[in-house]
């Protein structure tokens, strides 16, 4: 009931936000989406500092202001009071907190007030919530928002707004509830500004179906609990969906974060998303930068610097990018194992069709530890291609015995593309049966917005993840085979094709294709 309560109060808090930026000519605006997202930080981060306050004082938590008890406490006390918090609690001085700014908003130039508080507040905390950039520049919390207002009479009145809606609640009895209900606030924060409309470097929403069955996979419910200290990386960020879905099956302090995206867009609600699920820990290493061209997660050996190895890697890289502009500074003696399978060629009529995401594929299987796992959203076509670089990268997974399998998604699975996708899950220490599942009949059509999406079931869903964990062959949906016969098949990795061979094969007892395809035995 609190929970329902709450997520109820955040929605309108954050549509009251949205409406005070259309008021001001701001709705739909290119910096609507800073001030929204970086004003509902703020209130975050002010309540969450309260309610640690509470916890490690009866006095603060007893009094009828909390804010006047703290601001009545010694600077060596108040010092004491903030050393004890979590690393993710940001630290706040009494000036800083909204019960102050909205005593104060009726004193000249609140607008230069508010900003000030804003940056101060970054300012104060940007050794731990600074996102880098690949060049080393900081991008600190909070810009000063009142400078998105043209007209400099209405900036006041504008940070008298928005402070008064701030002031209309607490999140503080919220502090206890787990990752479902902050990815549903996430994802209502910032569904009107994670789209496919921003251009060549556009953001795009991958579905909580796609993420939980990557994370189902990837830590199997009988690992939970078993899992620590572990690093997990996405090269292609966004704004972290399929890296919170893991971090919450692994348990958030168990494992740390590694990111990198061009987007810095992308880099602010990436790390907006780590506040909101206890992983501020991991913000050093959020990296806003081209990670094909310039991977950060590097480490030094005695041979010089090569790629970070980590244990999980997720990923829904860009399929068709151009990349032109600098693909000749990628084909290098540095690059040349990194990109083993080749570098995809300029299209000099239809730029806009290269292939990036052969580029992020190679990039994620030279940073996988030897016993690592992976799971990254491919084009389907990725997986039947009979030659060129596609090709080349299965038979690197089949080779070298790193591949778990392959599951095709039903068409549509994205709203905003209409490119059917599959998930390859690489586990580099898999040395038995790969496991192909055709899940490309489930799900049912609904409109999303203008487009058309599939929208799985939690039924199946929980199919898809628990015949693949098994390794389990099931009739017109999945078939669990060995390297040998992927080879035979000429690498193909599609579930469709295998599973109709098969059936071929028992209509015809003859036949002497190659493949044994076959459940495993009971467990």
């Amino acid at each position: 009931m609190v929970e329902q309560e709450f997520q109820q109060k955040t929605k309108t808090l954050i549509d009251s936000l949205k409406s005070i930026c259309a008021n001001y000519g701001l709705g739909n605006d290119g910096n609507e989406f800073k001030i929204i997202t970086q004003t509902f930080l703020y209130k975050f981060l002010n309540d969450k500092f309260a309610f640690e306050a509470k916890k490690l004082d009866d006095n603060i938590a007893k009094a009828d202001k909390w804010e006047e008890a703290l601001a009545a406490m010694s600077e060596d006390d108040l010092d004491m009071l903030q050393l004890q918090m979590g690393g993710d609690t940001a630290r706040l001085k009494p000036q800083h907190f909204i019960s102050y700014l909205f005593s104060q908003q009726n004193a000249p130039d609140f607008a230069k007030l508010f900003d000030d508080t804003l940056i101060d507040i970054a300012i104060t905390n940007n050794d731990v919530f600074a996102v880098k950039t690949d060049g080393g520049a900081k991008v600190v919390l909070f810009d000063r928002i009142s400078q998105y207002i043209a007209d400099d009479s209405k900036r006041d009145a504008f940070c008298r707004a928005i402070i008064n809606k701030l002031v209309e609640f607490s999140f503080e009895r919220i502090f206890t509830q787990k990752f479902d209900f902050y990815a549903t606030i996430f994802e209502y924060l910032i569904k009107d500004y994670n789209s496919n409309s921003g251009g060549k470097y556009a953001e795009y929403f991958t579905p909580h179906a796609v993420a939980r069955i990557m994370a189902e996979i990837l830590v199997p419910q009988d690992q939970r609990g078993t899992v620590r200290n572990v690093s997990c990386y996405d090269p292609s960020a966004g704004s972290g969906t399929l890296l919170m879905n893991v971090a919450h099956a692994i348990g958030e302090n168990r494992c740390s974060i590694y990111t990198q995206d061009i987007s810095q867009k992308s880099s602010n609600l990436l790390r907006l998303n780590l506040i909101l699920n206890n992983l501020v820990h991991s913000i050093p290493n959020v990296i806003q930068g081209n990670t094909v061209l310039h991977p950060y997660h590097v480490e030094s050996t005695k041979d010089g610097k090569e790629l970070k190895r980590f244990d999980y890697i997720v990923s829904n890289p860009p399929f068709k990018l151009d990349f032109s502009d600098f693909r000749d500074e990628l084909d290098s003696k540095e690059n040349k194992e990194r990109f083993f399978a080749g570098i995809p060629k300029i299209k000099p009529k239809d730029k806009d069709k290269m292939e990036i995401y052969q580029l992020f594929l190679q990039h994620i299987i030279a940073s996988l530890k030897p016993s690592g796992k992976a799971a990254v959203v491919v084009p389907t076509g990725f997986i039947t291609a009979q030659s060129g670089i596609d090709k080349k990268i299965r038979e690197h997974l089949v080779k070298n015995k790193m591949l778990a399998g392959v599951v095709s998604m039903p068409s549509n699975i994205f709203a905003t593309t209409g490119t059917n996708v599959s998930i390859l899950f690489i586990d580099a220490s898999n040395d038995g049966d790969v496991v192909l599942v055709d899940a490309s009949n489930l799900g049912e059509k609904v409109k999303d917005g203008k487009n058309q999406k599939t929208v799985l079931t939690p039924a199946e869903e929980q199919k898809i993840i628990d015949v693949f964990n098994a390794k389990e062959a099931v009739d017109d949906f999945s078939v669990a085979i060995s390297y040998d016969d992927i080879e035979a098949k000429n690498y193909s990795l599609s579930a469709a094709s295998t599973l109709m061979s098969k059936s071929n094969m028992s209509i015809s007892p003859q036949n002497s294709f190659p493949e044994r395809c076959r459940p495993l035995p009971a467990t």
